[in-house]
């Protein structure tokens, strides 16, 4: 997973810190965070998962360990943990969060079987739509199809967070680790673009962009669909990033990825006043 690459980290949240086990035979990222005076512990944006890191099988002895070495002074945890980590929830607030992977080792025809009869249709009409795919979008282009669309229904991302995620990209091609496609429309309009990062055995699915003509004209099945064709077979997972949402479970599952779960832990140290306080000023 890129998410852990220090450099990864230190554009996405450069306040972090890491517990580390002898000559970093294993690592845990620490995303960390001082407000109202309380140092707190969250997910930040662009890091899907985190948790234990370790060239070994770790197992839920290990993680615990880790968790019970996290610095006491640091009050609140919600974190998310790496779907190789497991914990007891029956010791720590835990939810499960799901993501999607496809495995790119079989031929395109033989993945190609496993699509939904609904994701066939909609590929059958987008083929009929002059679509082309072309690679090396600018990040910009990207945020901007983003922010004219989806974006507009969504309140928590902020100006800040645009920002980041354009320097993001940027590093991860300049780096080799990212690629961007886009789709266009006969009249030569973008109409659906996605951002990739690339590992040597993950195509993670970080970022998308889609506008209404795209929706009509099938741009992103048509996108995903090519690149599953550009990478398959080969050695790596197509990671799409998500989702708890059904709507966006099922495009996924559509193309034949499987279920998988990772976990959120959620420890709040703060006494019973002090939650009461920051509930009430809204904090």
């Amino acid at each position: 997973m890129p998410y852990a690459y220090s450099w990864y980290l230190d554009i996405i949240h450069e306040e972090w810190a890491a517990l580390v086990e002898g000559d970093y035979e294993r690592v845990m990222p620490l995303p960390v965070r001082k407000k109202y005076g309380i140092t707190y512990c969250y997910q930040p944006f662009f890091a899907q998962q985190l948790g234990v890191f370790s060239k070994n099988e770790i197992n839920p002895e290990i993680v615990n360990k880790f968790i019970a070495a996290i610095p006491k002074d640091i009050k609140v945890i919600n974190y998310n943990l790496n779907h190789f980590n497991t914990l007891n929830p029956k010791e720590y607030h835990t939810n499960n969060n799901d993501n999607y992977l496809l495995d790119l080792i079989s031929d395109y025809d033989k993945i190609y079987n496993g699509y939904s009869t609904n994701t066939k249709r909609n590929l059958k009409k987008s083929n009929k739509n002059n679509l082309v795919k072309m690679k090396g979008v600018k990040p910009e282009d990207i945020i901007e199809l983003f922010r004219d669309n989806k974006g507009k229904e969504i309140g928590k991302w902020t100006e800040e967070h645009y920002l980041i995620l354009k320097r993001l990209m940027y590093v991860c091609i300049y780096k080799g680790v990212g690629v961007s496609h886009g789709i266009y429309s006969d009249s030569n309009e973008l109409c659906a673009a996605a951002f990739f990062l690339k590992t040597p055995n993950r195509l993670v699915f970080l970022f998308s962009g889609n506008s209404i003509l795209g929706k009509e004209l099938g741009g992103m099945p048509f996108l995903i669909d090519e690149i599953i064709k550009e990478n398959a077979p080969g050695f790596r997972i197509l990671d799409f990033e998500g989702s708890n949402d059904p709507n966006l479970a099922r495009f996924y599952k559509g193309f034949g990825a499987v279920k998988s779960v990772y976990q959120n832990i959620h420890i709040n140290k703060l006494n019973t006043i002090l939650k009461t306080l920051l509930r009430l000023t809204g904090r």
